[in-house]
């Protein structure tokens, strides 16, 4: 039988079987509304308050008041950043700072209050994949609104200062957003000591349901309303509460936490040993920062091939992978993310992402290796490019 290998962690992850039985009874035993009087609704109701207090916990937040449910990591974002964006314009600060290799959650909300009056500038990341904070700090302005800097690159792995970097937007009274979705359940984060205002999280990424989110939101930042409506969520976001989601997020993110430390260990084991053994093979290089990333990211690189037909021909051989980032793994543009770190097109072009979680075990990576230069060799013998590569380096 061919050996399954899930090799797409940054995606998304598969449920957890705790996740998945804590979620169960809120649909169809407590299945009240949570805005309800009665106490089939309260049971509901504390389900909801007890989820937002064990999330709280796992980030460290003041007060589990510092949460708010949404629908994911992109919600997250559009709220965080069209709400600073707003409350910055009533002062007269139409000016955002971002990175240029940010998602595009982030990425297109910029574009769209482009289209509204606002100006943004895109910090490099440079080739290891990393924001210079001296450079965040020749960006801002006197009308800077919102510093919005990811925590961790969802293609590259590679993790950002942001301490470092939400203390220069603080020392100038900016405020400090971070998407932390590939980051939250994966490295500890504890928001009090970092010092952001906003950061964005999803469900989906620590084993928990698709369709759940939450943004925390520090005390003293007032956002406007997401949805008008009901009263949920203290009146800023109205619709009725996605109880079984909310309880499944809160359980995934607990166990994601409480064995963060023994995972990641073996993760970057894992990890490291992929890499040294894939840039044996000839013009391989791997993408971002070697220290300063996620435990369980490899990106790659391979001259003389195209990413697509990688992945398919992995994917013929049981491996889930994949180029880049999932929202727009369609395309046929090169990632922008490579381009950000310097990578020509025709490089950019053949690249490779596999993510791993605690899932995975090292049968995993010996199958990975036994079968990526295979089909790196196959293709590169079919390829006029690799051809025209060769015959250049002679």
């Amino acid at each position: 039988m061919q050996r399954i290998v899930y090799a797409d962690n940054a995606a998304t992850t598969r449920l957890s079987e705790k996740a998945f039985e804590a979620m169960k009874p809120y649909f169809c035993e407590y299945f009240g509304n949570a805005s309800s009087l009665y106490k089939l609704g309260g049971q509901s109701q504390k389900a909801v308050d007890n989820a937002r207090m064990l999330i709280a916990q796992c980030i460290n937040a003041p007060q589990p008041n510092n949460i708010y449910f949404t629908s994911g990591g992109s919600e997250s974002d559009n709220w965080a950043i069209k709400g600073a964006a707003e409350l910055g314009e009533r002062k007269g600060k139409k000016h955002i700072i971002s990175s240029k290799f940010e998602h595009h959650a982030v990425l297109h909300t910029l574009e769209y209050l482009e289209k509204h009056g606002f100006e943004v500038t895109l910090l490099d990341v440079h080739e290891n994949g990393l924001v210079r904070p001296d450079e965040l700090e020749k960006a801002i302005r006197d009308d800077t609104a919102l510093v919005t800097i990811m925590f961790a690159n969802n293609e590259i792995g590679t993790i950002q200062p942001i301490k470092e970097l939400a203390e220069i937007a603080h020392r100038h009274n900016v405020v400090f957003h971070t998407d932390a979705v590939q980051a939250v359940g994966t490295v500890p984060i504890d928001v009090q000591d970092l010092g952001v205002d906003m950061l964005s999280m999803s469900s989906h990424k620590f084993h928990g349901p698709k369709g759940m989110g939450a943004l925390y939101v520090r005390k003293g930042i007032r956002l406007p309303n997401l949805i008008h409506g009901g009263g949920q969520e203290r009146g800023l976001r109205a619709g009725t509460e996605n109880t079984a989601g909310i309880v499944g997020m809160s359980i995934a993110l607990k166990e994601s936490v409480e064995n963060m430390a023994e995972r990641n260990a073996r993760l970057e084991k894992m990890r490291d040993r992929l890499i040294e053994e894939l840039l044996k093979i000839e013009r391989s290089r791997i993408n971002g920062d070697r220290i300063n990333r996620l435990p369980g990211n490899v990106n790659m690189c391979f001259e003389g091939i195209e990413g697509e037909s990688l992945l398919l021909m992995l994917d013929l051989q049981g491996i889930s992978a994949s180029s880049g980032s999932a929202c727009t793994s369609g395309s046929l543009d090169p990632s922008h993310v490579l381009l950000s770190i310097g990578l020509p097109h025709e490089i950019a072009h053949g690249s490779l992402r596999l993510t791993f979680s605690d899932e995975n075990n090292e049968e995993d990576i010996d199958y990975i290796l036994s079968k990526v230069p295979q089909i790196v060799e196959r293709l590169r013998k079919m390829s006029p490019l690799w051809e025209k590569i060769v015959k250049e380096s002679k």
